[in-house]
């Protein structure tokens, strides 16, 4: 787990930076396999798009859909339906999404280790059997679980983007190798980079809004905005409004801490 502390400098680059005129952008941090939160955070955005009035409206998805949770196929497939209301939802590659594709080559090598970071969350809600699958062999996980995923999800999963740029941001999974343009970055850095992009506070040419690194809430410095606050165990999923120059978030709250609030 990687929790950093929020700092209170950020406020300092509100204002600068904007997107064209007549767009509004949610980004939505790392899922997780945490479907109940995706479908509140769906119906979230809706609502507040509904408010705001008329805008060409973009969904950007971070990354890491999958692991760790408990419904990860049911978020591949939510997420799949996003472009029947939201025509323009883009989704980034994130390192679980990396590793999910590999351990479905077969490879059992590479799915101990996507087991090992979360992936046997994943492999349980494709498998449908807890039973047989707690008997089975990493060797015949590894030869069965290709078969269990619907090319569909494969498909959707693999056509990610790794990065999405719109007017003065720069939407990426993990971060971005500082004092390399954006078009040079390496896939490695894109989805799993973490201290020495977290550390910098040099300007990256754009304000890059990322998943990724777990903070307690959105974590808003001056070159960068990082949303993912740990949804598969806070039971929060966070999401980020951008119109013009305005930021905003909004919060999926799982019903014992809705309660609570």
């Amino acid at each position: 787990m990687f929790w950093k502390r929020k700092s209170k400098a950020a406020d300092a680059a509100r204002g600068r930076h904007a997107i064209p005129e007549g767009r509004r952008v949610y980004a939505i941090g790392d899922i997780h396999g945490r479907d109940d939160l995706f479908a509140r955070i769906i119906e979230l955005i809706r609502a507040d798009h509904a408010a705001r009035g008329p805008a060409d409206i973009t969904i950007v998805l971070l990354g890491d859909l999958v692991d760790r949770g408990p419904a990860s196929a049911a978020v591949v497939e939510r997420a799949m339906g996003l472009h029947k209301e939201f025509p323009d939802t883009r989704l980034l590659i994130g390192n679980h999404e990396e590793c999910f594709l590999a351990a479905l080559t077969g490879d059992v090598r590479r799915l101990r280790y996507f087991m090992r970071i979360g992936g046997d969350a994943t492999v349980r809600s494709y498998w449908n059997d807890d039973e047989s699958l707690d008997a089975a062999s990493f060797e015949e996980v590894a030869e069965r679980l290709p078969a269990l995923v619907p090319a569909e999800h494969v498909h959707f999963l693999g056509m990610g983007e790794d990065v999405v740029e719109i007017g003065d941001y720069a939407f990426v999974h993990a971060g971005i190798r500082p004092g390399v343009p954006l078009e040079k970055q390496s896939l490695s850095d894109l989805r799993w980079i973490r201290d020495e992009f977290l550390d910098h506070l040099g300007d990256h040419g754009k304000i890059i809004i990322h998943g990724h690194s777990i903070t307690a809430e959105p974590d808003e410095q001056v070159n960068r905005i990082g949303i993912d606050v740990g949804a598969f165990r806070s039971g929060v999923l966070a999401a980020m409004g951008i119109e013009g120059s305005e930021r905003w978030y909004l919060y999926a709250r799982e019903a014992a801490l809705e309660q609570a609030v």
